[in-house]
């Protein structure tokens, strides 16, 4: 890599390439001719020549990685190498910014059984009245080390929205805390954490996502706060981690604020519709650059998310969202085949042809290329690689057991004792026990299982209930003989791509229960249990506003914040949370965590 660049010697094609974040999930060489109806699902995990030709064409500026581009350490270094080698290519041979979703806990793109994933923001936040900052610093620079290994250079984390909304679909457990004052100190040590490891960060989502209940992958939310509660619950996490740590990045939310920009877009199809914060020049110029400061790079949430794609055409968007002050455009069209190289040739165009117009203003683009190359020459970005080397060295680094030791140490930091009535914990395990479980789906049942027998030296007998299908009459005479139920559940309901997998083979479809449905049978069963006089433990396993509505009826409930599980040769079933919390269970170890939002009865 050339050792610095200044954007005053770049052509307007070299400042706008520098200005997009692609994506190559998927791509076929060749055009369907059922395209049309059919998506090209093939899986980019080494670099097709198209696709580094468009690299070193437009002077791309970077790339988004999603799981279906990883499969393992050394095809993930080779992929990386070959797309910044294409990027040496371009007439400006700056590096890219390659990039990922790595926060840890729900959203973790990097297989968990090769990269530590960690518990989450939640967890972080529940060990924060013990362990402080430990564990916000020490995850954010396990996942950077890793990252880096594998030659990612952006991570987009940390979540700093702060979680007012307890049904809210998309953030609930990837915050830290219903507390902003918390929000920013735990986010501000991981940003410390990550850019101190070399890996840029991307606080997201501004100006908050946290008082939403409609998710902006689905549809365009909208926070009616006043100004008042925006700067008192919504901003003060931005605020503060702009001044203290000036992050490389800030992502934005594909939400509407109307307190904070009420001006209006008549969407593609004709409705007057008030302007998302990522098209809002007030909220993206005036306040996050004019009023808070900020000037590092601001970047969209991905352009295809409903919240943008249902109202604006793809090329529109980018031109809105450039328009707003944003520097970079993620994944601002989709490329899955050849004819959409012809759409970012279009784009380019359109783009070139706006800045002439003045309605792009020239001096922008200017100092907003200039922002971009600033932050790579910063953390000394380069397209030269030993890949031998770095893979070699990738090996040692990914999940090895000083890092899982940090993940396991974490998982059991964050487990919260909520109640715990009539002794029930820690439970007395005998060679006689028979322990029933009740889980959302067969997996996690066996993870619980082979965790606490693990835990102890008694050879236990279990038996397993899955929401997703089981037989009323079996699960009602295994409960009858139980010594001790201990009952999970995910809320908000778990999506089929997070349960994936091997769940529910051995159970009979005929009696699977429809996810919505999960709730009654799981009060039910709960009431069984009580009825029935057994000793019961209710495990809230991701966000806890559902203990409200299922700690009545259990004599303990313990809260865990995430039930990450790992395969190893479809026999053992594992995951550091479910090892945390058999340890609680048997008393092996203490659960010191505290509750990070407020669980109140209107919360179910």
């Amino acid at each position: 890599m050339k050792s610095t660049f200044a954007a005053t010697t770049l052509t307007l094609e070299q400042q706008l390439g520098q200005k997009l974040m692609l994506d190559f999930r998927y791509y076929c060489e060749q055009d369907s001719e059922h395209s049309i109806k059919k998506k090209c699902r093939t899986p980019v995990t080494h670099l097709p020549a198209d696709l580094a030709k468009v690299i070193t064409k437009h002077n791309i500026g970077g790339v988004i990685l999603f799981a279906e581009n990883i499969e393992n350490i050394s095809q993930i270094v080779k992929l990386n190498n070959a797309m910044q080698q294409a990027a040496a290519k371009s007439s400006l041979g700056a590096p890219l910014f390659i990039s990922i979703d790595q926060e840890g806990g729900r959203v973790a793109r990097i297989p968990r059984d090769i990269a530590t994933s960690f518990t989450g923001n939640m967890s972080i936040g529940a060990s924060y009245a013990v362990h402080g900052t430990k564990f916000a610093t020490q995850s954010a620079q396990v996942i950077a080390d890793e990252l880096k290994a594998v030659g990612v250079n952006v991570n987009y984390a940390p979540t700093v929205d702060v979680n007012m909304n307890p049904d809210n679909p998309v953030i609930n457990v990837r915050s830290y805390s219903e507390d902003p004052a918390l929000v920013s100190i735990l986010g501000a040590a991981q940003v410390a954490g990550f850019e101190g490891s070399g890996v840029i960060t991307s606080l997201k989502h501004f100006p908050g996502h946290g008082d939403t209940s409609v998710d902006s992958h689905t549809g365009l939310p909208k926070v009616m706060h006043d100004k008042e509660t925006i700067w008192q619950q919504d901003l003060p996490p931005f605020q503060q981690i702009i001044k203290d740590q000036n992050p490389g990045m800030i992502m934005t939310a594909h939400i509407q604020y109307p307190a904070l920009d009420s001006s209006t877009f008549v969407s593609k199809d004709g409705k007057t519709m008030i302007k998302p914060a990522t098209m809002s020049r007030k909220i993206i110029t005036k306040l996050l650059r004019d009023e808070l400061g900020y000037q590092g790079v601001v970047i969209t949430d991905a352009l295809d998310m409903a919240g943008i794609s249902h109202f604006f055409e793809p090329i529109e968007a980018v031109v809105n969202t450039f328009a707003a002050g944003v520097d970079i455009a993620l994944m601002p069209i989709e490329i899955r085949s050849p004819k959409d190289l012809v759409v970012l040739d279009t784009l380019i165009t359109r783009l070139v042809s706006e800045v002439e117009k003045g309605n792009l203003n020239a001096k922008e683009i200017d100092i907003s290329a200039q922002r971009i190359i600033n932050l790579k020459n910063k953390f000394k970005l380069t397209t030269e690689l030993n890949e031998s080397l770095a893979t070699q060295k990738a090996h040692h680094i990914l999940g090895n057991a000083s890092h899982r030791k940090v993940e396991a140490e974490l998982a059991l930091a964050a487990i919260t004792e909520v109640k715990n009535d009539k002794n029930t914990l820690p439970i007395k395990l005998t060679a006689n026990s028979k322990v029933h479980i009740i889980m959302p789906d067969t997996r996690k049942c066996i993870a619980l299982q082979q965790a606490i027998a693990a835990q102890t030296q008694h050879i236990v007998s279990f038996s397993c209930t899955s929401l997703q299908g089981y037989e009323p009459a079996t699960t009602l005479k295994a409960i009858t003989e139980a010594d001790i139920i201990i009952a999970g559940n995910a809320f908000p309901n778990q999506s089929a791509v997070e349960i994936g997998g091997m769940d529910d083979l051995a159970d009979n479809p005929a009696f699977a229960i429809a996810k919505s449905a999960q709730t009654a049978a799981l009060e039910s069963l709960l009431k069984q249990a009580q009825q029935a006089n057994k000793k019961t433990i209710f495990i809230s396993l991701r966000a806890p506003y559902d203990i409200a509505k299922f700690g009545q009826f259990s004599d303990a409930i313990l809260a865990t914040y995430a039930y990450n599980i790992d395969v190893d040769n479809n026999i053992k079933v594992s995951g550091p949370a479910f090892t945390a919390l058999a340890k609680v269970l048997v008393g092996k170890a203490p659960a010191q965590g505290v509750l990070p939002v407020t669980i109140s009865e209107n919360n179910h």
